[in-house]
């Protein structure tokens, strides 16, 4: 070779039948009404949630990031046009299977958040409503430590979980 790199010159009707293939997909993920999930709409211009758990942070966490509804402070209620009001929080731990000697191999832990949206004037825009998440967790006695906190890393997810489907549920309310 004379020092020169050789490269491959990719035909042009190569060339045609990839533009040609990509804009068959592109056309066929258009008309199956694919389309990126965009910032929610609300009903409603502003909300309170008057509570100061870890479920009320991530969902005005996620409320705040939606950019299009105004999250007031707990002290600001009143200003508020709807209240979210968080009726129950539980959190259970069910034991699922154990051995032969009667140990725990297997937790289910589930988390329960019941709420409802009402208005100042008093009128439900969303009536008591639950949502409930479930995890499955294996379980040693030996690393019972390691899994306490593994424990309230799965609680902590299904919280953000939970706050993100409110989140879809709000807006898809509209007043009554």
């Amino acid at each position: 070779m004379n020092g020169r790199i050789r490269t491959a010159r990719v035909p042009a009707r190569r060339e045609f039948l990839l533009a040609a293939a990509g804009g068959a997909a592109s056309l066929a993920l258009a008309g199956c009404g694919f389309k990126l999930r965009q910032a929610p709409v609300f009903s409603f211009k502003s909300i309170a949630i008057p509570a100061n758990t870890a479920f009320a942070n991530f969902l005005r966490r996620d409320l705040k990031g939606s950019g299009t509804v105004e999250v007031l402070p707990t002290d600001q209620v009143a200003k508020a046009e709807v209240v979210f009001e968080i009726l129950a929080e539980n959190r259970d731990n069910v034991i699922a299977s154990t051995d032969i000697n009667g140990q725990v191999n297997e937790l289910l832990l589930r988390l329960t958040i019941r709420f409802r949206l009402h208005g100042q004037d008093g009128r439900e825009w969303l009536a008591p409503t639950s949502i409930q998440q479930t995890r499955d967790l294996t379980y040693n006695e030996t690393a019972a430590l390691a899994k306490q906190s593994e424990t309230e890393l799965l609680f902590t997810d299904m919280q953000n979980d939970i706050a993100q489907q409110v989140v879809r549920r709000l807006a898809a309310v509209k007043r009554v």
